[in-house]
């Protein structure tokens, strides 16, 4: 029998309520956590846009005496994992507000690998997704692997917080690198053992046109090293941070490569503005949450690879792509939606609807149903005149709002480690046709 992701869904889901009912003991609302615990996890979980996830993954946390509790004096974070679409995780996070007295510590180091990174062009609609082109069975087929190009990236963060005025009023300061490796699809190791029938086309996919039409330089072509820093400051009012109830949290963070850095003719500067916003429906159980973020083009001239890259001031994801997929616009192809400057929002509502403690460990299962959209705000320039050639594949005046609809599941542990499941529909099929994820968090 063919596994399709709903019945991942469904088993996980089921499971979980299982062990979750037999071993359940009476609730203790004060119950807190002293010293150092973990989650561990095999990474076996499910995205649309990755494929199956193969793996394991561990979050420690060091809760002290208690007196921080939910909040964690130090967490550290560690995933080694492949998925069946080609792409690879290895990463090292960690975060403390106490390593140093006074300000919040944020450092990551990473390796990121994709055999087949989604690449659907530039500017939302504008850009044509034909499905057609995938689909090995119907008369348009291209090749599967047409809407794709090949990543690596190795990526070093180190971020600061400080205060500005109390616990709300913050500033952040970071630096970092990330060297980016281009490359067209490689079929050759793609095709390796595979039957006449099921090898891929030796074809020019929408990256290699797009080099050929001018649209991608030959400078950007191949990738390179993006040496950044980032400046900006934080109003934060959550009373908790893995799932608030209640609470604001608002930034604006410019995220700037500049020249004297070594970064050549692609030195640059952007801004991300991101406004979250929380509120109780009913005390401990019930919440409505949203997002609004804005990113976009201060200065300079950004490569096609970094265009996707969103920023913030802190994230628990080692996803670092743009609009659609897991972490932006559930149920919309992952990078659907580039441009100079884009525009999203996601609204949720979370329902905590049982309590229990299991093996000396707090929990709790939730429901969240949500709605989320995207849009490009300005475009990437299309500098080229590849005449005809283009007119199967960009479309003036099509780009438009992006709408998805879904609903997930939560179990969640300490307050902290929370696994997550995610379906996301998009109303458009030129968004793709839907896509499930299974990870960890909450998304924002």
């Amino acid at each position: 029998m063919k596994i399709r992701p709903y019945h991942l869904f469904f088993v996980l889901a089921v499971f979980l309520q299982s062990l979750f009912t037999a071993a359940s003991q009476d609730v203790d609302p004060d119950a807190v956590k002293t010293g150092w615990t973990f989650g561990a996890l095999p990474a076996i979980s499910y995205n649309t846009d990755l494929g199956l996830q193969y793996g394991g993954l561990v979050n420690l946390y060091y809760f002290g005496d208690g007196s921080s509790y939910p909040g964690y004096m130090h967490s550290i974070y560690a995933e080694i994992s492949r998925y069946t679409k080609g792409s690879g995780i290895n990463r090292l996070f960690y975060d403390s507000e106490y390593l140093i007295p006074g300000l919040r510590m944020t450092a990551d180091l990473s390796y990121f690998t994709e055999q087949a990174l989604d690449f659907y062009g530039f500017n939302g609609y504008n850009a044509v997704y034909d499905p057609a082109f995938e689909d090995d069975s119907g008369d348009n087929y291209l090749s599967r692997m047409f809407y794709r190009h090949e990543r690596n990236m190795f990526r070093f963060t180190l971020d600061f917080q400080g205060s500005l005025s109390g616990r709300q009023l913050r500033w952040i300061g970071g630096l970092g690198l990330m060297n980016t490796g281009i490359g067209p699809v490689d079929l050759a190791a793609l095709n390796e053992g595979q039957d006449q029938e099921d090898m891929l086309p030796d074809i020019p996919g929408l990256y290699d046109r797009y080099l050929e039409w001018g649209l991608i330089s030959p400078q950007e072509r191949a990738g390179g090293t993006t040496h950044h820093l980032k400046l900006g400051v934080i109003y934060d009012t959550r009373d908790n941070e893995p799932n608030p109830m209640s609470g604001i949290w608002s930034e604006a963070v410019v995220f700037t490569a500049p020249g004297f850095l070594g970064n050549g003719d692609f030195s640059f500067s952007r801004l991300s503005l991101t406004h979250r916003q929380y509120f109780t429906l009913i005390p401990d159980d019930l919440s409505f949450a949203y997002r609004l973020n804005y990113q976009g083009t201060l200065s300079g001239k950004v490569p096609f690879y970094m265009l996707p890259y969103m920023i913030n001031s802190f994230s628990l994801s080692s996803n670092i792509d743009g609009l659609g997929g897991s972490k932006t616009v559930r149920g919309m192809l992952r990078n659907r939606v580039v441009g100079e400057a884009i525009a999203y929002g996601n609204f949720e509502l979370r329902w905590k609807f049982y309590r229990t403690i299991l093996f000396n460990q707090n929990l709790y299962l939730a429901l969240n149903g949500f709605t989320d959209a995207g849009t490009v705000i300005k475009e990437r320039v299309m500098n080229s005149d590849p005449g005809a050639e283009i007119s199967g594949f960009y479309n003036e005046g099509e780009s438009g709002l992006h709408l998805t609809f879904g609903g997930g599941f939560r179990a969640a542990m300490n307050e902290n480690f929370i696994l997550a499941i995610d379906y996301g529909k998009p109303l458009d099929s030129r968004d793709g046709s839907g896509g499930l994820y299974i990870g960890l968090n909450y998304l924002f």
